[in-house]
């Protein structure tokens, strides 16, 4: 059962709305959609506006936006590696030396959808048991409240609450995670290439359904009740 998010958005005054990553297989669960063309480059992260409209994005091997995209999400192969390095450090200067970022493509593992697709788009309560991600669009007060939110559990010896990785924006998603049934979040937004979707203010913060599942359970005797939140959101001029 999806948990009720409201109090913890209310109390961070996140007003943009969650946004789901989904791997389901009944599309009109998530109408209206929205495809890419076939014929043209589109970042996922251009159809920001429309998700704020209440679409949701539907992804395919076939019709995955970019290129990029279609490797991470939908499994598709990159017809050229060599190419495809050259063209990340060469061109784009994402890494210091082809050699470094053939060394991260080894380490890469591209989400493969295990129902032939992806579905990006505002939350949808019944469809739950799909969901793998969900992405919060926040500026860095509310970033900030959420890290400690996610640290709140976490003990010296478990893996990493928190990360920032390196990877596309839609790689942080979903793919960068180790592990989805963990409760984990990523720091997102932070690939430069799709940053001119979204508003200058803005980042996302990307948490595994058991992460989210945590931020929820945040009770009256955590910090999201106590002074320094208060306090902070009182020196940004809100009561």
């Amino acid at each position: 059962m999806q948990p009720d998010y409201s109090r913890l958005i209310e109390i961070a005054g996140i007003d943009i709305p969650l946004i789901g990553f989904y791997d389901a297989p009944d599309l009109s669960a998530f109408e209206p959609l929205v495809v890419p063309s076939s014929s043209s480059h589109a970042c996922v992260f251009k159809f920001f506006k429309q998700w704020l409209k209440g679409s949701t994005l539907h992804l395919t091997a076939e019709k995955p936006g970019c290129g990029g995209a279609g490797r991470s999400l939908c499994g598709v192969p990159v017809t050229s590696r060599a190419d495809f390095i050259k063209f990340l450090v060469d061109e784009e200067g994402l890494k210091a030396s082809r050699e470094l970022m053939e060394e991260w493509l080894d380490n890469d593992r591209p989400y493969r959808p295990e129902h032939g697709q992806v579905l990006i788009g505002p939350l949808r309560e019944a469809q739950y048991e799909y969901l793998k991600s969900v992405t919060f669009f926040v500026n860095p007060d509310q970033l900030g409240l959420l890290a400690v939110g996610a640290q709140y559990q976490s003990r010296p010896s478990d893996p990493p609450p928190l990360l920032a990785p390196f990877g596309s924006g839609c790689m942080q998603l979903v793919t960068l995670f180790g592990d989805l049934a963990r409760p984990q979040a990523i720091v997102g937004a932070t690939d430069i290439a799709m940053r001119q979707y979204l508003p200058p203010d803005v980042l996302a913060f990307t948490v595994t359904r058991p992460m989210l599942e945590q931020l929820c359970a945040l009770d009256g005797r955590s910090f999201l009740y106590k002074p320094f939140w208060k306090n902070l959101r009182r020196a940004r001029g809100h009561k």
